[in-house]
């Protein structure tokens, strides 16, 4: 759980991060808006992929990784987005990476409307896995207070309703949605369809993030191409954001399982190819 101490820094990060937002606000015209998302999924290497692109040469890292505009700052407007990011020369790519705007079933659309030759960018992890590193990281936000398998067991109650709610108001943001969707998360088949439909297929790249934890160098490459960089490999591919937690229980682990196979099987049959999850 999060102390009292991690709290106030975080406040106060918040805090200076929207006085300088409202500086650059000013001169949002000129700023640009990103030639590529990292649209999720959460938990499966997104920090990393964003760190390995913005060494790129020819990339230009936005002012924070997740800008959580299409979800939960849309009504803001295209003025407050463009101040997340910097001025870039001609030819050079910027994009931002915000894994819940896979999971977020109005975030397709809107992307579509305002980015229509934007690049998306997917990171997908057995969907096992994900989630139990999800709940431990709600854990130590101070987010979450129940058991992992209790967690699981609330979250159809949880959620009842709330992705509806998000439909029908673009002001509205559901906290259980975001960080209690455990088991909704790892059901990416929907979530990828509803990005196919909306933007095409062509724009998207859907990726290991298994892959990425190993070979790291070899999936940043097959991204490099996708936004039309040349390959660079950069300097620094040690992997971002990792965490050790207890292992799940085998029981879990197993009941889980089952629990994914139906969804595993129809992602494999919507890429045409087998992510190698057990």
């Amino acid at each position: 759980m999060a102390t009292a101490a991690e709290i106030g820094r975080r406040q106060l990060g918040k805090a200076r991060r929207s006085g300088e937002h409202v500086l650059r606000r000013a001169s949002a015209a000129g700023r640009p808006l990103p030639d590529f998302l990292i649209v999720g999924a959460q938990k499966a290497g997104t920090t990393s992929l964003q760190a390995y692109l913005t060494q790129h040469t020819s990339v230009v890292a936005p002012v924070t990784k997740e800008v959580h505009y299409f979800d939960r700052s849309y009504e803001r407007g295209t003025g407050w987005y463009r101040a997340n990011f910097h001025r870039v020369e001609p030819g050079l790519l910027t994009g931002e990476a915000t894994p819940y705007y896979l999971f977020h079933p109005a975030v397709p659309q809107r992307v579509a409307e305002l980015l229509p030759e934007a690049r998306l960018l997917v990171l997908l992890r057995d969907p096992i896995d994900r989630a139990f590193s999800h709940h431990n990281h709600e854990r130590a936000l101070g987010f979450e207070e129940l058991s992992f398998e209790d967690a699981l067991a609330a979250e159809a109650v949880r959620l009842e309703g709330e992705e509806e709610r998000l439909l029908a108001d673009p002001g509205y943001r559901s906290f259980a949605h975001q960080h209690h969707s455990y088991l909704s998360r790892g059901r990416y088949a929907g979530q990828l369809e509803r990005w196919f439909e909306c933007c095409g297929e062509e724009r998207i790249l859907v990726l290991s993030a298994e892959e990425l934890f190993t070979q790291p160098a070899a999936v940043l490459h097959r991204a490099q191409e996708f936004l039309g960089l040349p390959a660079q490999t950069p300097t620094d591919l040690s992997a971002r954001n990792a965490r050790s937690y207890a292992p799940i229980s085998a029981a879990v682990r197993d009941r889980l399982s089952l629990e994914f196979a139906a969804d595993n099987e129809r992602l494999s049959a919507l890429l045409g190819r087998d992510l190698g999850w057990q």
